[in-house]
C-alpha cells in the first residue's frame, strides 16, 4: 500500500509516517501543497492523508486536483476543526473521509486501511494461493506447516502478487507499490526480496518469474513454472 502524508507540521507528519510504516505501508511525505501536487502527479497513491491548511497550494485545491485526475486514490482529510459544516465542506470537495485533530492513531490506521480497500478492485479479506494464506488486517502469513515470519517488504511484495490474481507484476510496479520514494530504482532490492521471500515460503514454490516481465503467483487454473530469482 502506498500512502502520501501531506502535513505542514513536520513533527506530526513524520510521526504519522513512522506509524504507518510500522504497519507495513510505503509512505511518502510532503510539507506543502505544491510538493504534494508534484508527488501525486508522478506516483499513484492508494491513500492521501491530507491536511486542509497548507502553505502553497491549499489542501482544498489539492483535493480537487486529485479527484479530477480520475485516479482511484482515496483522500482522508485532516483538519483542526471538527464542526459538521467543515466535514460537509471537505467531503463536498471529493474527500472520501474526514478526521479532526487531535485524533487517535489507531483510528487513523483503521480509516487508511478502509480507504485503501476502496482504491483497488475488491479483494477477499484473506488472500490465498495453494496452502499459503495472507491476512492483510492481521498482518499474518501462514502455510499448512505453520506461521511464516516476513519482513514488512516481503509481506508487501507477497500481498501485491496475491492481489494481482494471477497477473504479472513488474519489478518497477513492485518497487512503486511496496517501497517509498527513497528507493533506488537501479538496485536489485526487488529481486533480492523475492529471493528471500521464496526461501521463507518454502516448497512447493508459488512465485513464478516471467522472464522480461516480472513476477506472478498463478491461480489454480494456471501452470506454475518457478524459474530463476
Amino acid at each position: 500500500m502506498r500512502v502520501l502524508v501531506v502535513e505542514d507540521e513536520e513533527p506530526l507528519a513524520e510521526a504519522v509516517a513512522r506509524g504507518l510504516r510500522r504497519e507495513g505501508m510505503a509512505v511518502d511525505v510532503a510539507f506543502n501543497g505544491d510538493d504534494a501536487h508534484e508527488k501525486a502527479t508522478i506516483t499513484r497513491y492508494d491513500v492521501v492523508v491530507l491536511d486542509r491548511d497548507l502553505p502553497g497550494m491549499s489542501g482544498d485545491t489539492l483535493c480537487e486536483e486529485i479527484v479530477g485526475s480520475g485516479e482511484l486514490t482515496r483522500i482522508l482529510m485532516l483538519t483542526a476543526s471538527g464542526t459538521v459544516e467543515d466535514r460537509v465542506d471537505g467531503l463536498s470537495l471529493g474527500a472520501d473521509d474526514y478526521l479532526a485533530k487531535p485524533f487517535a492513531f489507531a483510528e487513523l490506521i483503521a480509516r487508511v486501511r478502509a480507504l485503501a480497500r476502496r482504491s483497488t478492485p475488491a479483494t477477499p479479506p484473506v488472500l490465498q494461493a495453494g496452502d499459503v494464506r495472507l491476512d492483510p488486517a492481521r498482518r499474518t502469513v501462514v502455510r499448512d506447516s505453520g506461521p511464516i515470519e516476513l519482513t514488512r517488504k516481503e509481506f508487501g511484495v507477497l500481498e501485491v502478487l496475491l492481489s494481482a490474481a494471477g497477473s504479472v507484476v513488474s519489478s518497477e510496479e513492485l518497487l512503486e507499490r511496496v517501497w517509498d520514494e527513497h528507493a533506488d530504482p537501479f538496485t536489485t532490492t526487488v529481486r533480492v526480496t523475492v529471493m528471500t521471500l521464496r526461501k521463507k515460503l518454502g516448497e512447493p514454490g508459488i512465485i513464478e518469474t516471467v522472464v522480461g516481465s516480472g513476477y506472478r503467483v498463478p491461480e489454480a487454473d494456471q501452470d506454475v513454472t518457478v524459474t530463476g530469482n
